[in-house]
């Protein structure tokens, strides 16, 4: 199934940014912690200062949904949850199967904040016979053999791939045969996918190099050595010649 082409961003209609659309979920968060605390309006620049962004990128992504708030007042928080979620598609539900249950896998079908979101998780596989049959948070795991049959029956809208880095790029082709067009791919390499399949890539070990050399600007900034930890032997060239290394599967928070 794979074309050579690798995996892009989703792309959104009706004009809205890329970049936008990134920024929406965060948005999006503050204000439902802000709607948990009975906050009834919030000024562009208290949610701005919430969800990390300046006010005015703020006010112009949300300009996008059509929402200006109301000056000297500010937007109305429920209204602005519910215009995000809508525009996220957050007011639908959304079938999602889960391919590869293990530590990683394991964690996201536990993870109880799916649902609130939008987000049914409506079947886990792995293609162990052992891990099959297994029962997970209420689910039993299902054989990757009946991957094809479970997203014709459950209407699975998005798969989310957890499997180890060979075997993801098979998963995605199936998936993709089966007629799934999204993926999230928690698979520590790069998929290749047809026109019209958009995937998004969570990668661990990218986040954490990030980290690391902001940790490291930071400590020659301030004129201290940076707080490295012992070198292994011969790391420093295991490192410069694998600098995208894998990390082992990680459980979220």
């Amino acid at each position: 199934m794979a074309t050579g082409r690798t995996e892009r961003p989703a792309h959104r209609g009706r004009g809205i940014p890329e970049a936008t659309v990134a920024r929406l979920p965060l948005y999006l968060r503050a204000l439902s912690a802000l709607s948990d605390r009975g906050v009834p309006t919030v000024s562009s620049e208290e949610l701005a200062a919430a969800a990390g962004v300046n006010s005015a990128k703020l006010r112009k992504d949300l300009s996008y949904l059509g929402s200006y708030g109301t000056r000297g007042v500010g937007y109305d928080v429920e209204y602005l949850v519910y215009q995000i979620s809508r525009e996220l598609g957050l007011t639908q539900d959304w079938p999602v199967a889960i391919i590869g249950i293990g530590n990683l896998g394991h964690a996201l079908a536990n993870y109880g904040g799916f649902a609130s979101r939008g987000f049914r998780v409506a079947a886990l596989l792995d293609a162990d016979r052992a891990v099959a049959g297994q029962r997970i948070a209420g689910m039993v795991v299902r054989h990757m053999d009946d991957l094809e049959q479970i997203v014709r029956d459950d209407h699975v809208s998005i798969g989310v791939i957890t499997t180890p880095a060979p075997a993801a790029q098979g998963v995605c082709d199936r998936l993709v045969a089966a007629g799934i067009t999204s993926i999230l791919n928690f698979a520590p390499t790069v998929l290749s996918v047809p026109e019209g399949v958009d995937v998004r890539k969570v990668d661990l070990s990218i986040e954490l190099q990030i980290l690391a050399f902001h940790e490291q600007r930071k400590s020659t900034s301030d004129g201290a050595a940076p707080n490295l930890p012992p070198a292994a032997p011969g790391a420093a060239a295991s490192r410069a010649g694998d600098v995208g290394g894998d990390l082992p599967e990680v459980m979220p928070a």
